[in-house]
C-alpha cells in the first residue's frame, strides 16, 4: 500500500473523532434551558458587576516567556549529561542555542516584559 493511504486514514480519522464527539454530545445532551442553568457559575457566589474583565496582556507574555525558558532546560539537560561524548560540532550548537536564548531574553528584559507591574 502507498505511504499516502495512511495520511489520508489518519487525517479522515482526526477530523471524525472531534466531529463525533460533539455530534454525539448535542445529541445525548439536555435541551431544557432555564433561567438558573443559563447563569454564570462562580464558586457558588453571585456575580458582582460585569462578568468579562480584561487581564493585562503581559501577565501572558510573562507566563510565555517563562515556558519558553523552562522548555530550554528541557532541551539543554540531555546534552549536558552526554557532554563529555558529543563532538565539537555539538558543543558548538549548544553554545549557539545558549547564545540565542540569552539574546532573547535580553531582548524581552529591554522591552520591559520581565517585569510584573
Amino acid at each position: 500500500m502507498n505511504s499516502w493511504v495512511f495520511v489520508g486514514l489518519f487525517l479522515i480519522a482526526g477530523l471524525l473523532i472531534p466531529v463525533g464527539a460533539i455530534a454525539a454530545a448535542w445529541v445525548v445532551g439536555p435541551k431544557k434551558p432555564n433561567p438558573i442553568k443559563e447563569t454564570t457559575y462562580e464558586c457558588g457566589i453571585e456575580t458582582v458587576g460585569p462578568a468579562w474583565v480584561q487581564f493585562k496582556a503581559q501577565y501572558y507574555i510573562f507566563a510565555l516567556v517563562f515556558l519558553i525558558f523552562d522548555v530550554e532546560t528541557v532541551f539543554l539537560f540531555p546534552w549536558a549529561v552526554k557532554l563529555g561524548q558529543l563532538g565539537m560540532f555539538a558543543v558548538f550548537e549548544g553554545i549557539l542555542f545558549i547564545l540565542i536564548l540569552i539574546v532573547g531574553l535580553v531582548y524581552t528584559w529591554r522591552k520591559g516584559m520581565l517585569e510584573w507591574v
